[in-house]
């Protein structure tokens, strides 16, 4: 019960906040304003949050390779760099990944300025 409440709630703001959103977009100062938006968005949490996650996707590879390396007589140390490896190398592809993502968005729908902008890498 509390649920669907939380749930009808949650749609009520959702629809206040983006309504107008829409609604502006139908004319050119509608759209301007919505590349504004979207520029403000990935500047200030995609694009930044995708460059630290590179980081400690490099991060947990760099500590895989030195726990390989470190625990070279050890087997479990040495999987246990192999697992770090691993992860650190999937995080790093999931996080290319979805820079490509935003980037052919981004290129779909005329926002390739504010790429130009903010691109971490």
């Amino acid at each position: 019960m509390k649920l669907s409440i939380l749930r009808a709630n949650l749609a009520i703001v959702v629809l206040v906040f983006l309504v107008p959103l829409f609604a502006m977009a139908a004319n050119e100062s509608g759209t301007a304003i919505a590349k504004q938006f979207v520029g403000k968005i990935n500047d200030a949490i995609l694009f930044p949050l995708i460059a630290l996650l590179i980081g400690v996707a490099m991060l947990v590879f760099l500590y895989g390779a030195f726990e390989y390396v470190a625990g070279a007589d050890n087997e479990t140390a040495r999987e246990k760099g192999k697992q770090h490896l691993f992860w650190g190398v999937i995080g790093f592809l999931v996080m290319v990944s979805a820079m490509a993502i935003l980037e052919i968005a981004a290129t779909t729908f005329g926002l390739e300025s504010e790429l130009q902008n903010a691109r971490p890498l």
